[in-house]
Parts: structure tokens; sequence; C-alpha cells
């Protein structure tokens, strides 16, 4: 199919179990399924909720849902705008290499240019060999000088009750 076929569009409540489908994809992809404890009403409540954490768009290719990506704003202090992070992004094998994943990035960015943000960030795991390249192809480069760190499970909950006055 041509990659003309690619349209993306905002995701709504009756896609959180596509949604879900799409996260669940991603983290057998990555290897990583038993991480994921997300349910539809978890999703729901966070994307659709009284005030949502992030937004979601959803590809199709000739009317068929292929992908999504999951992103949230960020907030750079050296450009005083804020930014765009995305925190997930897969397409369903069998339409990767049709255009689809350049048809969500190119869609975010048009979306920060359009929201006057200042960046479009993201990580990859740096086993994801085939991901990196098509980010560089995208002419998206690497931060070298960066390490990104997590606080989670036992390690925050320690550290967010120990705070005085908590």
């Amino acid at each position: 199919m041509p990659a003309n076929l690619t349209t993306i569009r905002p995701a709504n409540q009756n896609d959180v179990s596509l949604i879900l489908s799409f996260i669940h994809g991603l983290a057998e992809y990555e290897e990583l399924a038993h991480e994921v404890i997300a349910t539809e009403t978890d999703l729901r409540h966070s994307l659709f909720g009284d005030q949502p954490a992030a937004e979601v768009l959803i590809a199709e290719h000739g009317g068929q849902a292929v992908g999504f990506a999951l992103f949230f704003n960020n907030y750079s202090t050296f450009l005083a705008q804020a930014g765009i992070y995305l925190e997930d992004l897969f397409v369903l094998p069998e339409y990767r290499g049709l255009g689809v994943g350049k048809a969500l990035l190119s869609f975010l960015a048009g979306l920060a240019v359009e929201r006057r943000m200042g960046r479009l960030d993201w990580s990859v795991l740096k086993s994801n060999q085939p991901a990196i390249e098509f980010y560089q192809q995208l002419g998206a480069c690497g931060l070298t000088d960066w390490m990104q760190y997590r606080l989670d499970g036992e390690a925050l909950l320690k550290l967010g009750t120990s705070t005085p006055g908590r």
C-alpha cells in the first residue's frame, strides 16, 4: 500500500482498547511485556479524565488502525518554552517501512510548531538499532552528554514519603 494512505487522528475514549493493544505490542517488541500493568480503566482515567496526563495519536493506513504515538508536554527552562515528549511510538510490524512512523513523527513536529514549542524529545533503547537508524534518517540526533535517570517503585515511595512536612 502506498504511504499516502496513512492518516493521523487524535485518539478518543473509544480507542482505549486499541491503545492498550498497541502498548502491549510495543512492550513485546522491546521484550518488556512483563512490565505492563496498565488497564483500560487506567488509560481511560489518565488519558481522557478530568486532567489528561498525555495525548495519543492514532495512525490509520488504508482505513486500518496500525500505530500510535503517546506524548505529553515538557518544558525547557533554557528556552523558556514548552516542548513535546514522545513517550511511545509503535507501528504494527506488517506496516513498518510504509511511512507510518514518519507520518506520526511529522504530525507531532507539526503540533510542536503549531503550538509554538521549542522541541520534540524522546528516548530509544540503545539496543533498538532499527529505530535509531530511522530517527537519524529524519535528522534527529542522539544526545550523548545526557543520561536519563528514573525513580520508581520502592525508591520513589521511600523518597516521596521522607519529605519533612508530608
